[in-house]
């Protein structure tokens, strides 16, 4: 395949979709280890200097730049290619073959991608706007001053449909990375056996495991386990 046809033809488009997609994984690991500091009971010391440090320091805020980037073309090729399979499919089999010839959400990725999609600008809207962009009440620790970030999360998370909106979006997540991430190494070309027998396990570990520490967040504030 020439690099012209990176971004043009199915296979390329797919290969940006892995790539992408293993990065966007990669941002998933770092996330999750951080919102897991709320759970420190410390009175969100932890997640704050964490936040405080990822949203101050240079070589992050670098990366975060890619991981937008990463993002926007993550989504871009995903619906280009959730199109173009939707015209290749106008005629459907003459048998339904259901379950026996993918899982629901392998065939539903598009739907699951834009669910995804309205979830992440919800989350921008309420987490990442603010951090950047106003002024959030600051909370002093050993002499440094730092946003209170755990305190909107509190805050914010005492909404149900807030909440119930989050642990759809979770849901969501759990499923567009059951297939994903197996798919991911796929496309990269990790040969059928062992290898992607392992990479199957794994995956399916991380999917439940990390969108489900997600899904925590706003059931633990609601609950009172966070406060």
């Amino acid at each position: 395949m020439k690099w012209s046809e990176l971004f043009t033809s199915s296979i390329g488009k797919k290969f940006i979709m892995s790539l992408t997609g293993i990065f966007l994984i990669s941002f998933l690991v770092v996330h999750v280890g951080i919102n897991a500091c709320i759970w420190a009971n410390d009175g969100g010391e932890m997640f704050n200097l964490a936040s405080h440090f990822m949203g101050t320091t240079v070589v992050i805020r670098i990366l975060e730049v890619g991981l937008f980037a990463g993002l926007l073309l993550h989504i871009v090729q995903g619906l280009v290619l959730e199109v173009q399979n939707r015209s290749r499919r106008k005629t459907g089999y003459a048998v339904p073959l259901g379950n026996k010839g993918s899982r629901w959400y392998s065939r539903s990725m598009g739907l699951l991608g834009t669910l995804l999609l309205f979830f992440l600008i919800m989350h921008l809207v309420h987490f990442w706007g603010p951090s950047r962009f106003t002024d959030l009440p600051t909370i002093e620790y050993n002499g440094k001053e730092v946003a209170n970030q755990y305190a909107e999360i509190v805050r914010i998370f005492q909404n149900p449909v807030v909440d119930i909106l989050y642990t759809l979006g979770c849901l969501s997540l759990m499923y567009h990375l059951l297939h994903g991430f197996q798919s991911a190494f796929r496309t990269l070309g990790v040969p059928n056996g062992k290898y992607i027998s392992l990479i199957k396990g794994f995956g399916f570990g991380f999917s439940i495991v990390v969108s489900l520490a997600f899904a925590m967040m706003p059931i633990s504030v609601y609950l009172g386990w966070v406060s």
